[in-house]
């Protein structure tokens, strides 16, 4: 497991045991096969699953990267343990607010283990929706924890 501490932003430590994930549809649809217990497995040339910590940027990895690539955009919330995620480091990926977690590939079933709670859908961007996003779940079949397709993780 990769060691660090929270970074310090603002005058005080980053909270990251409620992160966010943007995600596409396919990768939704395996988080809905495993009943939103669980992230899937890393395809080969993901060597890091990287949980955001800021929802305006969460946002905008949903609606710019995965809506034009996959057709659709989400953003899903969960909790971890706070004591275990707090091994992983916060690297800012940009900005000073742009935020994420870095879990090694080989880390996600650990990491599943470690989740409190359901993963939940929090926001979609569809095609043509030129709002700020659904706050509702993308599918029924998400919502009873039921994938709507088999393909790989996209994001």
């Amino acid at each position: 497991m990769l060691m660090g501490r929270p970074m310090r932003t603002g005058g005080g430590h980053v909270r990251h045991d409620h992160p966010l994930a943007p995600t596409g549809p396919e990768e939704l649809a395996l988080v809905g096969d495993s009943g939103r217990r669980s992230w899937p497995p890393r395809l080969p040339e993901q060597p890091i699953f990287y949980p955001v910590l800021n929802g305006d940027y969460a946002v905008r990895i949903a609606r710019e990267w995965n809506l034009p690539r996959d057709g659709e955009g989400h953003v899903t919330r969960f909790r971890v343990d706070p004591a275990f995620v707090a091994c992983y480091p916060v690297r800012r990926a940009g900005g000073r607010t742009i935020l994420e977690l870095w879990v090694p590939a080989e880390e996600p079933p650990e990491f599943n283990a470690h989740l409190r709670g359901p993963i939940e859908s929090v926001r979609s961007f569809l095609p043509g929706d030129r709002s700020e996003g659904r706050s509702s779940p993308p599918s029924r079949a998400y919502a009873r924890g039921e994938g709507v397709n088999k393909g790989r993780r996209s994001v």
